[in-house]
């Protein structure tokens, strides 16, 4: 008999053990789940950090290019009413250039 009393001691403890191992398992995974989302907010976080960086990079080039487009259209109108035969002479010799480049095929 006090064989059978040692027994159920023993398979008293090993259902708290393992009701021990249940919560720290169950502890374990909420914090492993908690350090992913973390890592998962930061890889958010970096991305649309750069997002913005390369948005306001891109707006910059924009910019600039199209101020340099100004310029370029300013140029070419003070190059036309400077010298009106010119531009007709180098729009001619454009226009030819397309036509016969098209009508090759």
């Amino acid at each position: 008999m006090a064989t059978a009393s040692k027994d159920t001691a023993t398979t008293a403890e090993l259902s708290d053990q393992i009701a021990t191992l249940r919560a720290d398992l169950g502890n374990l995974t909420h914090t492993i789940a908690g350090i992913g989302k973390a890592k998962g907010d930061d890889a958010v976080a970096a991305t649309k950090a750069k997002v913005a960086e390369v948005q306001s990079k891109a707006a910059d080039q924009a910019e600039i290019a199209r101020q340099q487009a100004v310029a370029l259209q300013g140029q070419a109108n003070d190059f036309i009413r400077t010298q009106p035969a010119a531009a007709l002479g180098i729009a001619a010799g454009i226009g030819f250039l397309i036509g016969f480049l098209g009508h090759r095929k």
